[in-house]
């Protein structure tokens, strides 16, 4: 039974880091600020961070269900 809600976080979790990450890539691609008032490097490398690790931590919780 406790499966079901490891399913939904896993799912959840999978869709917001390829979301932040195709989001993050098309802001560099256009040469678009990633976050306002802060470096480009910055924003983009730690935007990128976050949506990996969101992305290995929503396949983690639907492979180990």
């Amino acid at each position: 039974m406790e499966s079901g809600p490891a399913v939904f976080a896993g799912a959840v979790f999978a869709l917001f880091g390829a979301a932040l990450l195709l989001w993050t890539g098309a802001r560099t691609l256009h040469r678009a600020p990633v976050a306002h008032r802060v470096s480009s490097g910055a924003s983009t490398a730690l935007a990128t961070v976050f949506g990996v690790a969101f992305l290995v931590l929503g396949v983690w919780c639907l492979t180990h269900v």
